[in-house]
C-alpha cells in the first residue's frame, strides 16, 4: 500500500480539567564547546565510515594525531559509495546505468581511500570494507531484519555484497548482516574511542551507520568495554559555510543545533595536519571533480563532534489510572499533586519542540509546530525499542505517519492494527501515545521524528537516544 495513501481510524481520548505542564527549559543559545582529551599509545581508534571519503573529511586530524601518539587506527566502510551518479559521470565523462559500472565506481571509490589513507599514515591492512548498499543501509535498518527477501538495490538490482576483496562478499542485503559484521569488528578490535557518522545527517547512509553502532554496543554489553563515542556532522543543510576551502576559519555547529543541549568538542589541527587533510580530500578524485568546493568546505582549523544528550524517562501513571479525574490528553499530562509530570524531557525542533515522556506504559511523543507551519502539519517518526531480553532483530521497527489528523502504522514493511496508538492534533502540537507492548516493551528507545509544514520539511530531529527507568 502507498504511503501517500492514509486511512482515518477511530479512537476515544479523555478531556478533563486543563493544567499547565512545566517542560523542561531548553538549553541556552550558545556554542558550549569541549576540546577532544589526547591521544594516547594505549587507545584504539575506530572510525566508522558510511562512504569513501567521509573518515577523510570528518576525520582527517584524527587519524593523523592518533597516529602520532602511537595508538591503533582502523576504519570500517559501511558502504563503498558506488552512488553517485553525477560524480561519475563527471569523472569519466560518460553516462552509464549498466550493472557493472556501479561495482566499478564503487572499485574505484575504495582504491582511492586506501590512497587518501596511506597519506595521512593508515596502512591498507587497518582498513575494512563491508561493500553493503550505498543509499540503501537505512532502508535496511527499517525494514529488512525478518524480511523474507533481502533488500535490492533501485538502481543495481543486486541484493548481496557484489565486492570478492570485502569482508562482507556475499553477505545478502539483511540489516542483520550488517549488525553481525560490526559486532565481530568490536570483539576483535575492541576500540576505546569510536568516531561516526551523526544520528541528524541528512544522509541516510550515515545516521543508519550511528543506529547499527547503538545496536551492536548494546547487544555486546558484556563482552566488551563501553567506548567513547564522537559523532561526527557532514550533510547539514546550509553548513558549513563559506563553501572551499578556507584553513583560517574554524569548524562551529549548525545553528539548527543550537537548542539541543550538545556539548560540542573540537580537535584542533596543525598547519601541518590540515594540509595532509586537504591532500587526502583531493585524493578522492571521483568526488572532487564535481564536488571539491563542498568537500573541501570541511578543511579548517579544527575538527568537530557532538551527540544529543541521553534522555532519561521514569514511568509515569496518570492521575485518571489512578481513579482521580485529572488527565487530558491534549499533551498537557499533569500530576495530581504537584501539577508537573516528571521524566518528561523537552527539545527544541527548529522554533517548535519534540518532547517525550512514559505514561500508564505508554511511549508520549509531544511535537509543537513551528509558528510558520500550517495548523494542517504532518510527521514521520521513527521507533526503535531495545530489549536486553529479546534478540534486535526480532524487535518491532515502528514507522508511523501522520497526515494531519489520520495516521498509519508500519512495522518493517508491513502495515499493522495500531492496537492503543492514538493521536490528537491541535491547533499547536501533535502528540502520539505508542503503547509499550507495541514497541516490544523496550529498555532502551531510538526515536526520531521528521515534520513537514508546507512544500518543505523542517529540520529532522535525529536519533535520540532515551532510556526507561
Amino acid at each position: 500500500m502507498s504511503k501517500k495513501s492514509f486511512f482515518i481510524l477511530s479512537f476515544s481520548l479523555f478531556y478533563a480539567a486543563v493544567s499547565p505542564l512545566a517542560w523542561a527549559s531548553p538549553p541556552a543559545k550558545t556554542r558550549q564547546t569541549n576540546s577532544i582529551e589526547p591521544f594516547k599509545k594505549t587507545d584504539r581508534v575506530l572510525i566508522l565510515a558510511p562512504h569513501p571519503d567521509d573518515e577523510a573529511i570528518a576525520c582527517g586530524g584524527v587519524i593523523q594525531q592518533a597516529l602520532e601518539a602511537g595508538a591503533q587506527v582502523k576504519v570500517v566502510y559501511l558502504t563503498n559509495g558506488d552512488h553517485n551518479q553525477f560524480a561519475f559521470i563527471v569523472y569519466e565523462k560518460r553516462i552509464t546505468f549498466r550493472q557493472g559500472e556501479f561495482i566499478h565506481m564503487g572499485e574505484v571509490r575504495q582504491k582511492e581511500a586506501k590512497a587518501a589513507m596511506a597519506l595521512l599514515g593508515l596502512s591498507e591492512n587497518n582498513l575494512i570494507f563491508l561493500g553493503y548498499p550505498d543509499f540503501g543501509t537505512l532502508a535496511m535498518f527499517n525494514q529488512y531484519w525478518l524480511a523474507r527477501k533481502p533488500y535490492r538495490d533501485f538502481l543495481t538490482r543486486i541484493s548481496s555484497v557484489p565486492y570478492k576483496q570485502n569482508l562482507s562478499y556475499g553477505a545478502l542485503y539483511k540489516a542483520g548482516n550488517i549488525l553481525n559484521d560490526l559486532k565481530r569488528v568490536l570483539i576483535a578490535y575492541e576500540p576505546n574511542k569510536i568516531f561516526v557518522s551523526h544520528p541528524a545527517d541528512v544522509n541516510g547512509d550515515h545516521r543508519a551507520l550511528y543506529l547499527f553502532m547503538e545496536v551492536a554496543l548494546r547487544d555486546l554489553k558484556k563482552v566488551v568495554i563501553s567506548p567513547k563515542i564522537y559523532p561526527y556532522l557532514i550533510h547539514c543543510v546550509g553548513w558549513p559555510l563559506p563553501r572551499n576551502y578556507h584553513p583560517e576559519l574554524g569548524l562551529q555547529a549548525p545553528k539548527q543545533f543550537l537548542n539541543f543541549g550538545i556539548i560540542w568538542s573540537v580537535l584542533p589541527l596543525t598547519s601541518e595536519q590540515l594540509d595532509k587533510k586537504y591532500r587526502a580530500i583531493l585524493s578522492y578524485k571521483s568526488q572532487t571533480q564535481s564536488s571539491a568546493f563542498y568537500l573541501l568546505s570541511f578543511g579548517r582549523r579544527n575538527e568537530l563532534f557532538g551527540d544529543y544528550p541521553t534522555i532519561e524517562l521514569e514511568k509515569q501513571v496518570s492521575a485518571k489510572e489512578r481513579g482521580v479525574s485529572f488527565f487530558n490528553f491534549s499533551g498537557m499530562f499533569a500530576d495530581s499533586d504537584t501539577g508537573v509530570l516528571g521524566g518528561l524531557e523537552g527539545f527544541r525542533v527548529n522554533k517548535g519542540r519534540v518532547s517525550y515522556g512514559i505514561v500508564d506504559n505508554s511511549f508520549i511523543v509531544r511535537i509543537e509546530k513551528a509558528k510558520h507551519m500550517s495548523r494542517r502539519f504532518s510527521v514521520l517518526l521513527n521507533i526503535f525499542g531495545y530489549s536486553y531480553k529479546t534478540p534486535f532483530v526480532k524487535m518491532p521497527k515502528i514507522q508511523i505517519i501522520t497526515k494531519h489528523d489520520k495516521f498509519k502504522v508500519f512495522n518493517e514493511r508491513k502495515i499493522i492494527k495500531p492496537d492503543g496508538v492514538s493521536l490528537v492534533l491541535k491547533s499547536n502540537a501533535l502528540i502520539l501515545k505508542v503503547p509499550l507492548f507495541l514497541l516490544g516493551d523496550p529498555d532502551f528507545i531510538l526515536s526520531s521524528a521528521k515534520v513537514y509544514g508546507g512544500s518543505l520539511p523542517a529540520e529532522p530531529v535525529g536519533f535520540q537516544r532515551i532510556y526507561i527507568k
